[in-house]
């Protein structure tokens, strides 16, 4: 296989360390830190299995949301709550799946997707009771084609069909006008001629083919706005209904990122390059920055995380509770957040809502005040550092280190070269002079940005006829080196993981009793299925491609050949 680098100039050796060492020295995180931006925070719904997805009414009075409560019907139904006093009614017919409510900007109805009017919904709720008593079911999501776009008098009443092409009609929301939906669907998928790859793909994820689509209000001149290849969907209009914001998985499902575009689908950018699942996406209400949900901290601990609309920044966390903290929304007057968490004493997921500092979000993103039109610019002063090691002087520096300001301190980023900027005045500041033969605080080095595929990558495998081939049926991994190997025996090592053994948790050893010695290693990728979350966290920092690819090599493989595990998605 081969790769081909990509070279650019860095900026200062000297400053990646002495910025770490700040880093370093900074608290770790802590529930408290929710406080500057989350006050006031109070659980709002507590029945049923689970709660989320609750969106508010455009006079800030009514908050839709899907529950799991119907002691008949294990899937989600669509209620709605008047804030004020508390009432909640069913707005769906409890029969089938529903989700993704949203109320019009009248008030005076609700759209939903729902998937009642298939003809087996209620022998799939007797099939998923089943399955959950068994303890056979773990919680995914449903792509189930039968999902439609329906709309109901918020007073309850008949549900009109808006949607009823074959496919998953889903996460839809009326335009700040009334007068178009923006929804996610894949019912291309089931309407083109597909190719027998594309069909095995479609068998088993039919969200690869999601795209997003709008339409006008009454369900005519229907329009797609997307094609690339992987999961779009989530889509949200900003405030102004100028701007689209959703979440766009990789083709391998892997991992999402945020994008926006303009309303008519031109534009398209993400905002996140975070390399992790970023989903949940929705502006606040000044068009200024959007929240969302990852889990940068985690496989299984989802976070709130805020951005600037434009992407410029990097994006800073907004909670810090352990499990799950996700699908957040802002009121319409931008003064609270509401979001699904399974901070509850039982660790189910329910609806939070909290006051919001929006003033304190836009001086952490950077931004400047509502309505002062633009963003904060400029270096930050360097403040003054006493002679004496002391913590409020370091506090201050790693402040300015992480701040919006700066953005991504990506190497040879323009964030990169603000950064190294402040640390060169900082040392000047404090009366140090550069040493060795540099000229000033700054030594140029080439280092290595991306790599991409070369020419001639090939895979043969013994007694296999038909070719692979590249990106279709393997691919290979940006780390591995430039060269080739002949054929050699393969040995399956589970998940290719070594970890040590660490305080209460025991040596894990997935080579132990396997010789891979000039053999091809083949492992899985992740971690194994079914352990205890303490334990997951433990083999959580062995699980990356690059330490088990470290692994392999030390035990004696040639090479390393890594499949998704039975559950992987």
């Amino acid at each position: 296989m081969s790769l081909s680098e990509a070279r650019r100039p860095s900026g200062l050796v000297l400053t990646a360390a002495v910025a770490s060492l700040l880093a370093g020295m900074a608290p770790a995180p802590a529930a408290s830190d929710e406080a500057p931006l989350l006050q006031n925070i109070r659980q709002l719904t507590f029945e049923g299995r689970r709660a989320g997805e609750g969106y508010f009414g455009r006079d800030g009075g009514a908050l839709v949301f899907q529950s799991e409560r119907e002691p008949d019907n294990p899937f989600y139904q669509i209620y709605l709550m008047d804030l004020e006093t508390g009432d909640t009614r069913r707005l769906s017919t409890g029969v089938g799946k529903t989700t993704c409510a949203w109320i019009h900007p009248a008030g005076d109805k609700v759209l939903f997707a729902s998937s009642h009017l298939d003809p087996d919904a209620r022998a799939k709720q007797r099939e998923e009771f089943e399955e959950r008593a068994a303890g056979a079911r773990r919680y995914a999501w449903s792509f189930d084609p039968h999902y439609d776009i329906f709309e109901t008098p918020a007073d309850g009443g008949p549900l009109v069909n808006l949607t009823k092409a074959f496919g998953y009609d889903a996460e839809g929301s009326w335009s700040p006008d009334g007068e178009h939906i923006l929804f996610a669907s894949n019912r291309h998928a089931y309407s083109a001629a597909l190719s027998e790859a594309e069909q095995t793909i479609l068998e088993r994820d039919p969200s690869y083919f999601m795209d997003l689509y709008v339409m006008r209000a009454d369900g005519s001149d229907l329009r797609r706005l997307t094609d690339a290849p992987g999961y779009d969907g989530g889509p949200f209009y900003s405030h102004d209904g100028r701007r689209i914001v959703w979440r766009r998985f990789a083709p391998d499902g892997a991992t999402a990122e945020i994008y926006t575009m303009s309303a008519d689908g031109s534009g398209a950018a993400a905002i996140t390059r975070l390399g992790a699942m970023s989903w949940a996406p929705f502006f606040h209400p000044s068009g200024d920055y959007v929240v969302f949900a990852t889990n940068l901290q985690g496989f299984q601990n989802f976070e709130l995380y805020m951005v600037d609309s434009e992407g410029r920044g990097e994006p800073l966390r907004v909670t810090f509770s352990d499990g799950f903290d996700g699908l957040p929304t802002f009121s319409p007057d931008g003064r609270q957040l509401s979001w699904s968490s399974a901070r509850t004493p039982d660790k189910t997921s329910q609806i939070f809502i909290a006051d919001w500092d929006d003033g304190e979000a836009r001086r952490r993103l950077g931004l400047a005040a509502e309505g002062s039109g633009g963003a904060m610019t400029g270096l930050a002063a360097v403040p003054q550092t006493r002679a004496a090691i002391d913590a409020k002087d370091l506090r201050r520096h790693v402040e300015v280190l992480a701040s919006a300001e700066m953005e991504g301190r990506l190497t040879g980023s323009p964030g990169a070269q603000r950064a190294t900027a402040y640390v060169a005045e900082a040392f000047r500041a404090m009366g140090l002079e550069p040493a060795g033969e540099a000229v000033g605080f700054f030594q140029s080095f080439d280092f290595t940005a991306a790599v991409s595929l070369g020419a001639g990558n090939r895979l043969t495998v013994t007694g296999v006829e038909t070719p692979t081939a590249v990106d279709r049926d393997w691919r290979p991994l940006g780390l591995s080196a430039t060269g080739g190997s002949g054929p050699a025996e393969v040995v399956f090592a589970g998940y290719g993981i070594a970890a040590p053994e660490e305080g209460d948790h025991p040596a894990y050893d997935s080579y132990a009793g396997l010789d891979v010695e000039g053999k091809w290693a083949l492992v899985l990728r992740y971690l194994p299925e079914d352990i205890p979350q303490a334990r997951r966290q433990h083999l959580h920092r062995y699980a990356e491609l690059s330490y088990k690819a470290a692994v392999a090599r030390g035990r004696g493989a040639i090479g390393l050949i890594v499949a998704s595990g039975p559950n992987a998605k």
